[in-house]
């Protein structure tokens, strides 16, 4: 497998690492690094055994990631930060919209990876973290054949219902998702406004459902 084959499995796992299955559920008081090490290596076991997955079935995925993606990622503030002060003026309905597409095209960007994913192992490293800390890096690297490949989440304690460590960025090759985004979203921004960002993100995630054969989205 090429370096850039294990980057498509990483990007895959940006998503799917965080993923809470049925047997597992999370508990409030989970360590960060065993959160992600017990969820890493279920999803890495359940997408090996799904034939739908590894053929690249966007609408299993989409569904999949749309059930059980959510209580484990403050996409609320992954959207908001990727989306810059812009955020704080857009309306309710515009905040919404913004989350749907960004969920939308991320599930759509990455889920191809996970029909790459064959001999690859999760090894999470030993976490710096103080006693009371509510904000942690987790980080972790992907290994099978080729170099390995660098994949850090950033992780924050939430209180009250629901509660628990919650991702709300990630690193892929020393590439962090959200200020990624931030950098193309702000042209759009400063070129039409909040509304032509939502118009640019539904056109690219409408073109990415036809170049598929599909039209489901991350709802």
């Amino acid at each position: 497998m090429n370096r850039r084959t294990l980057t498509q499995s990483a990007a895959a796992l940006v998503l799917a690492a965080c993923l809470p299955w049925p047997q597992a559920a999370l508990a409030a008081d989970e360590a960060p690094d065993a959160l992600i090490k017990r969820l890493s290596s279920d999803v890495l076991e359940t997408v090996r055994n799904d034939k739908s997955i590894k053929g690249g079935d966007v609408d299993k995925i989409m569904v999949l990631v749309n059930k059980t993606i959510m209580p484990h990622v403050n996409f609320r503030r992954m959207t908001a930060a990727a989306v810059g002060p812009a955020w704080r003026s857009a309306t309710p309905a515009q905040q919404q919209s913004l989350q749907d597409e960004f969920k939308t095209l991320l599930v759509r960007t990455y889920s191809g990876a996970l029909s790459q994913v064959t001999d690859q192992t999760i090894v999470v490293k030993p976490l710096r973290m103080d006693p009371g800390d509510t904000d942690v890096l987790v980080r972790t690297e992907i290994r099978g054949r080729g170099d390995p490949v660098q994949l850090d989440y950033r992780l924050e304690k939430t209180p009250g219902a629901g509660s628990g460590w919650k991702i709300y960025n990630l690193n892929v090759l020393g590439v962090w998702l959200v200020e990624t985004y931030r950098s193309q979203f702000a042209q759009e921004i400063n070129s039409k406004g909040i509304d032509g960002l939502i118009a640019a993100l539904a056109a690219r995630n409408k073109a990415n459902a036809d170049a598929n054969g599909g039209v489901a989205r991350a709802k």
